[in-house]
Parts: structure tokens; sequence; C-alpha cells
């Protein structure tokens, strides 16, 4: 059965929960973080995984670089520290077997051959226009595609499909792993897009400035990061989680609204800032690229890790 982590900020505490079908919650903080997520014996993500992007409508050769560049920033040491492929490095603690993402094929669709208004089996019609076989395939709506349930729910979903190009292989039934994630600029910044973006209720902090000065696609890469470890650990709705199976929390969902040492709702933590651009970060890419990305529970210790 297919799991889609679908997410969303609550904006007026400013953390990001699950919903249903393996989305972020509404409805509840996480207040104990100790012994969090269970092992369901299910499969994980292992080996050489390549990672394809389906871009479906307009999106800039600059906003491509973007991702493109924090996906290759997963697997490539940066000089500066502290760095994406350091906070990867977390994820390695729930395997016990090597995992390894590459950026693989991109595929644009910038003429909206399904429209502009999608549902979850339009999703999945353009996610297997990708590899099905040790592939995640991640599809990118532009600012002006409509999702079910994006915004009032969810800012990205990630799930499993039965694999339309393998079929049947020594009577298994091959399942491939799929990600969704909407560039939130213009519809709902103030909730898939925060701390970038002023939130729509509570107080009206100054949000922080993009570390690639693009509010919706840097609120992408937040969301990305934050579905592609849960789809490493819980690809297929069996693997680490808490609670309800199909709204489950998981790896970086766990820890909701964490950012840096010192967060609190409403408040993303210290990060660092950059000082001839102000931007906010709390991660080193390739390219010379910075990133904000998301804390992840760290099963070893049984807290929300940061970088910062």
């Amino acid at each position: 059965m297919a799991l889609a982590l679908r997410l969303v900020h609550l904006v007026f505490i400013f953390s990001v929960f699950h919903l249903s079908l393996g989305a972020r919650r509404l409805t509840e903080l996480v207040q104990d973080s100790s012994n969090l997520l269970h092992y369901h014996n299910g499969p994980l993500l292992t080996g050489e995984i390549s990672v394809n992007f389906i871009w479906y409508g307009n999106f800039k050769p600059s906003q491509k670089a973007i991702v493109s560049d924090f996906m290759t920033s997963l697997s490539t040491k940066s000089p500066v520290e502290p760095s994406v492929a350091t906070w990867w490095k977390t994820i390695d603690k729930y395997q016990t077997k090597a995992l390894s993402l590459r950026l693989g094929k991109q595929i644009s669709d910038p003429t909206y051959s399904l429209g502009k208004s999608l549902t979850d089996k339009h999703l999945v019609r353009l996610a297997s226009k990708g590899e099905q076989s040790n592939a995640v395939n991640v599809v990118l709506t532009a600012s002006d595609v409509a999702v079910d349930g994006f915004c009032s729910s969810r800012c990205g979903s990630h799930g499993s499909s039965s694999s339309s190009k393998m079929a049947h292989v020594k009577g298994k039934n091959y399942k491939f792993a799929y990600i969704w994630v909407g560039n939130s600029e213009t519809q709902c910044p103030g909730q898939c897009a925060w701390p970038f973006h002023q939130p729509i209720y509570g107080p009206q902090a100054a949000p922080l400035v993009a570390p690639n000065n693009d509010v919706g696609v840097d609120g992408m890469v937040i969301n990305l990061a934050g579905l592609l470890a849960g789809t490493a650990t819980n690809p297929f709705g069996n693997g680490y989680y808490q609670g309800d199976a199909g709204a489950p929390l998981e790896a970086a969902s766990a820890c909701p609204g964490v950012y840096a040492k010192g967060a609190y709702p409403g408040y993303a933590g210290d990060l660092l800032v950059d000082s001839t651009t102000g931007a906010s970060y709390n991660a080193h890419g390739t390219s010379g690229r910075k990133y904000l990305l998301p804390a992840l529970y760290d099963p070893s210790s049984s807290t929300c890790s940061t970088l910062v």
C-alpha cells in the first residue's frame, strides 16, 4: 500500500507535522523524543540509488540548479563544514547496509501535459516517467500548479507504487519509491516556505533571508530534504516510524520546526548567517551553495540532531 508523507508547516506554532496518509499532523507536537522511532521490519533503501527529477511546469535553470546542487551535495564532501553530506550521515545510523544516493536523470515537462490541477494519481503517473529500479523519482511541481491537499494539508509527500515496467519477477511484485514537492512561492509560502516567509497566523516576525535568494525553491529544498530522509528510512510504510502507519512520524518530521540549537515554536534556532547577503543557513553544499536543512532524529542518541 502506497505511503505518502505529507508535509505542512502549522504556522501559528511554526512547526511541521504529519497529516493523514503519512503526512505531518496538524494536531500534535512531539513532546518526548526518547525512543521515538521503531523499526517495523520492512526494507530500507540500500545500495546505489539514483534520484531522478521530474520537473513539472516552468522552472528557471537557476531554480533547477539550486535543487540539483543540493542533491549532489548529499554525497559530495564540502570543503567547508557544516555540510549537507554531514547532515545526511545521520541517516547512515538507521542502516545495516550502505546507502549511496546520486543525482540521476532529469525529465522536464514544461507544457503541463496533465494540466495545472493534479491528483495523487497524476503524481504517480509523473513519477513513473523515471527509472523504477534502484531509484527514487522526485516530482517537483511549479508555483502555478495546484495539487490535491497542497497548502491546506501538505507541502509534499512520499510513497511507493507498483512498478509499471518490471511487472512480476521471480514471484515478487516490485515497487518503486517516489516523492512529490511543490513550489509554494505564490500559493502558500507562509505555510510551506517558513522560515523564509512570514506565517499566515501568529506573531509576524521578520522572515529569514533565503540562502539561494529564492523563497519558493529554498522552501522546496527544506521539504525535499525531510522527504528524502523519510523515504530512505521508511520507503514502503514498514520501516522506521512512530504512530499509525497511515500517519507516521519519521526521521525528519519527528523533529518539527527544529533547524538549529535553541529552536522553539516560532524560532528556527541559532542559525549561521552569511555576512554578505544576510541569509540564514545551516549547511554548506557544492558550488559554494548554502542550504537550510531540518533536524533529523538520531537513533543512537534518541535526540533531534542539528548541524549547528
